[in-house]
């Protein structure tokens, strides 16, 4: 089976209109087995999945994505659990997987050891936000030699160097939707769909929006003009309550979960036809 950044770009390229839901959760938040049932969950409507390797420090994440990587740590899990955790899912699912992380533990691990590692339990490819562009290309040689995905980010603060960053994309390009860190927001940037079109005149791959996206709403008016629509904190916001949740209580939550994800999923669809 063909794996690496095609799949990837395939996953998003858009059909009579519709875009395609990449929904993001920490592995092992809140615990691996009810991990595994939300990535079942998720990779039933997803086009693309992120996984994130949970990180002490993560910088481009708010207060609910970090809750989710210290209660996936708390849990147990490092970076060999969560390749387990991916082949777990690569097991029963063809659905692309992004693996999303730091710098720091990938350069404490190797690029080429951490890439073939992830390699080899059926990831498609990674984002590591915190790397910049300028300092990423022994990064890009390595997952060019694996066939790999490299999906960066372009913020709206990026200005001339968007169109650089986009041209180097595998897989999609990243556009965040607001300033700052990770989280629900009720309204995007007014400049964001001209950045995503500037980010798509530069790049031959599609381009995901995401940061702040927490509604059927608010995915239906990015799949207006983006290829992807990224959700993360809401996602990782029910991973706590299912937690924090009493056994028979566990279930329950896991059908509102399901639900809400097939109603992201639902409005990706109206977008322009």
């Amino acid at each position: 089976m063909e794996r690496g950044r095609i799949v990837v770009e395939n996953a998003l390229r858009k059909r009579n209109g519709r875009a395609g839901l990449i929904p993001f959760v920490v592995a092992g938040d809140p615990d691996v087995a009810q991990s595994l049932h939300m990535l079942r969950i998720l990779s039933e409507v997803a086009d693309v999945i992120e996984i994130g390797i949970p990180y002490s420090d993560p910088l481009a994440d708010g207060p609910a994505i970090q809750g989710g990587a210290a209660r996936a740590l708390a849990s147990g899990m490092n970076l060999a659990r969560a390749r387990d955790l991916i082949a777990q899912v690569r097991a029963y699912s063809s659905v692309p997987i992004i693996a999303f992380t730091y710098a720091n533990p990938v350069y404490k691990t190797g690029y080429r050891a951490f890439l073939e590692g992830i390699q080899s339990v059926g990831a498609d490819g990674v984002i590591i936000p915190d790397l910049p562009h300028e300092e990423s290309g022994e990064l890009r040689a390595e997952l060019a030699r694996l066939d790999l995905a490299y999906v960066p980010l372009v913020a709206l603060t990026s200005g001339e160097r968007a169109a650089r960053i986009a041209k180097t994309a595998t897989g999609f390009v990243y556009c965040v939707s607001t300033l700052g860190v990770t989280g629900e927001r009720k309204q995007f940037a007014a400049q964001l769909p001209a950045l995503v079109q500037e980010v798509k005149a530069a790049s031959t791959v599609p381009v995901a929006v995401g940061f702040g996206v927490s509604s059927p709403e608010q995915v239906a008016e990015l799949a207006q003009y983006a290829d992807g629509v990224i959700v993360g904190s809401a996602f990782v916001k029910y991973a706590g309550m299912i937690g924090a949740a009493n056994e028979s209580d566990k279930g329950r939550l896991l059908d509102q979960f399901r639900a809400f994800a097939n109603d992201l999923a639902r409005a990706t669809d109206k977008g322009e036809k």
